[in-house]
């Protein structure tokens, strides 16, 4: 039987697991890497949770972290488990209402926050959560006391005894933590885990990783469930976690950590697939074409050993030699296990691309209701299958309804929304399963596959029922679109909002000797739009009649994660969309 119960477990257990093990956690700060040995990582925490004490933080009192990835968020995180009480993960990207909101909601008790515009908008909003006692900043804003200080509050008033018995009285079934749902559509809901059901989660997963793998990067934010799951992960192993400094210097912090695993959404990937292949494109002569044949030899990959031929290894080991070896050097990644990769499917030939190079794809699937995740590839006989996102985790049950829909049952399963019970049973049937909401199918192997949203189809006015992720994904495998929304509920027929590529547009309109200017100019030049115009056509003729898009208009806005319009893993939050260009879809319908 394991110590590890609850999630503080992993930190009394690493030093006597990994007692060779230098780095904990690690995070660049002004140019230099600051690092935390497990033995640092476990003292401070323990600093922090006497400070905790002092300040009256009592068992079940909810503690909000608003901040990026930082080693201070999960010294706090732990630290808050540590004394009984529930950590609050809340994003610093949301608007001021939504931190009332959700502070008030969640009946925060205490606040550690990162940044002068967060500080801003939560002191705008302080007054009206009336049971918000204290307030800390990570550094020295100059108007709230500060992380430094807190560690030194413990150091003066250690209450020794008094955290040793409140750890003692946590129990596996209570909650840990709540997190509120980003979600795509309504206001945030606060989905309650439990110690259980995240030590579930780290347990089922211990194998996906090599033994030797023992350097983790994280750029994805850690407030989300998916990615916050993984760092408990990365710690439970015994793997040093290096948080990457920020979005901008992924290429640059991956050179210097060399990670040999790390996690991503699909679109990243597709970023950084389409910069290599841009780059590749730009050489000449015998190497560009020794390049060209790399990558379509990459993306011809199959991922299962047996279906690949002795002809294609021996090929695959040249190209290796004389190209892939070299995109891992320039990512850092010249010794990798694997990248996980969740929160949409990805394309075959980016998980082909990435697998044959030497840095394999692994998909999972989940939700922050389920801990969040449901199924995950594995190295098991029909373990691991591009397109499919893995069979259930052990102790996880999954079945499809007569609609279609994915359910799922076990010890991933919250233990429910803080502070709505309606809600919780909406989505928690009487039996215990969890509707996801999801569409998809199990195959033979017990692999799971998602088709699409259940609330996302819609029927045309002709009767016919489309499913937009289908087509929205299928597009979005073209250079030239970012994002494809498709709409058409209760309409002769279907259209879309397309918000071009601009970086990969840029380059084109660069070989083809076309001025570039801004976003909002490009969308009306006439090459521009003709050239589009016809890779519009050529995905609909992948689809049936009803399901093509018939109109569209092309979008010069961006859409980020700031503005609200994608959520942290730059999924596109279509209700938002409907909103904000509803005039635009009705004029397509006119």
């Amino acid at each position: 039987m394991c110590k590890e119960t609850r999630i503080f477990d992993i930190l009394s257990v690493y030093t006597e697991k990994w007692p060779n093990q230098q780095v904990a956690l690690a995070r660049k700060e002004n140019g230099a890497w600051r690092k935390y040995s497990p033995a640092e990582y476990q003292e401070l925490t323990r600093k922090v949770s006497y400070a905790l004490i002092e300040l009256g933080i009592m068992p079940n009192d909810k503690v909000a972290l608003i901040s990026g990835n930082r080693p201070e968020w999960n010294i706090l995180d732990m630290a808050i488990m540590q004394v009984g009480a529930i950590t609050v993960p809340i994003y610093p990207t949301i608007s001021k209402e939504d931190y009332r909101y959700i502070l008030d909601n969640c009946d925060a008790k205490m606040v550690v926050l990162e940044g002068v515009a967060v500080m801003n908008k939560v002191t705008e909003v302080r007054e009206q959560i009336p049971q918000l006692k204290y307030l800390y900043t990570f550094q020295d804003r100059e108007k709230y006391p500060y992380f430094a200080q807190l560690v030194t509050l413990g150091e003066e008033h250690p209450h020794a005894e008094e955290l040793q018995q409140r750890m003692n009285d946590v129990r596996p079934e209570n909650c840990a933590t709540i997190l509120y749902t980003s979600g795509t559509t309504g206001t945030p809901k606060g989905v309650m885990l439990s110690h259980s059901n995240l030590m579930h989660q780290l347990y089922n997963l211990r194998h996906t990783p090599a033994p030797w793998s023992k350097v983790a990067f994280s750029f994805l934010p850690i407030c989300h469930a998916y990615e916050r799951m993984l760092v408990y992960l990365y710690q439970f192993l015994g793997m040093s976690v290096y948080y990457a400094e920020s979005l901008a210097t992924i290429a640059s912090d991956m050179k210097e950590v060399h990670p040999t695993m790390m996690s991503a959404v699909p679109r990243l990937l597709e970023k950084m697939y389409e910069k290599i292949v841009q780059t590749g494109k730009k050489q000449q002569g015998f190497k560009g074409k020794v390049f060209k044949w790399s990558l379509r030899l990459a993306e011809q990959y199959n991922i299962d050993d047996s279906k690949r031929s002795g002809w294609y290894n021996f090929k695959l080991r040249i190209a290796d030699k004389l190209v892939y070896s070299t995109i891992r050097k320039n990512l850092g990644a010249e010794h990798f296990d694997i990248v996980v990769s969740g929160a949409a499917s990805i394309q075959p030939k980016i998980a082909a691309f990435f697998s044959a190079i030497k840095m394999p794809v692994y998909e999972g699937y989940g939700m922050t209701e389920t801990s969040p995740v449901i199924a995950v590839s594995n190295n098991n006989p029909h373990g691991r299958e591009v397109g499919t996102v893995g069979p259930a985790l052990p102790g996880v049950e999954i079945k499809v309804t007569s609609e279609g829909e994915l359910c799922c049952k076990g010890h991933n399963v919250m233990m429910g929304y803080y502070k709505n019970e309606a809600l919780t049973n909406e989505i928690i049937d009487k039996d215990g399963w969890l509707h996801t909401g999801d569409i998809g199918y199990i195959n033979e192997y017990g692999q799971v596959f998602i088709t699409g949203r259940l609330k996302s189809l819609f029927k045309t006015s002709m009767g016919k029922y489309v499913n937009p992720q289908v087509i929205e994904e299928k597009f979005t495998e073209s250079g030239f679109f970012e994002n494809v929304v498709v709409f058409g509920e209760g309409q002769k027929y279907a259209v879309a909002l397309i918000v071009p590529d601009f970086n990969f547009l840029k380059e084109w309109c660069k070989k083809h000797e076309i001025a570039y200017t801004t976003p909002a100019e490009m969308i009306n030049v006439k090459e521009v739009k003709d050239r589009i115009a016809r890779e519009v056509q050529k995905y609909n003729i992948l689809f049936g009649e009803f399901e093509q898009i018939k109109r569209y208009t092309l979008i010069a806005d961006e859409w980020s994660t700031a503005n609200g319009i994608l959520t942290p893993t730059l999924k596109v939050k279509r209700k938002i969309v409907n909103q904000k260009y509803e005039n635009v879809i009705q004029e397509m319908f006119a």
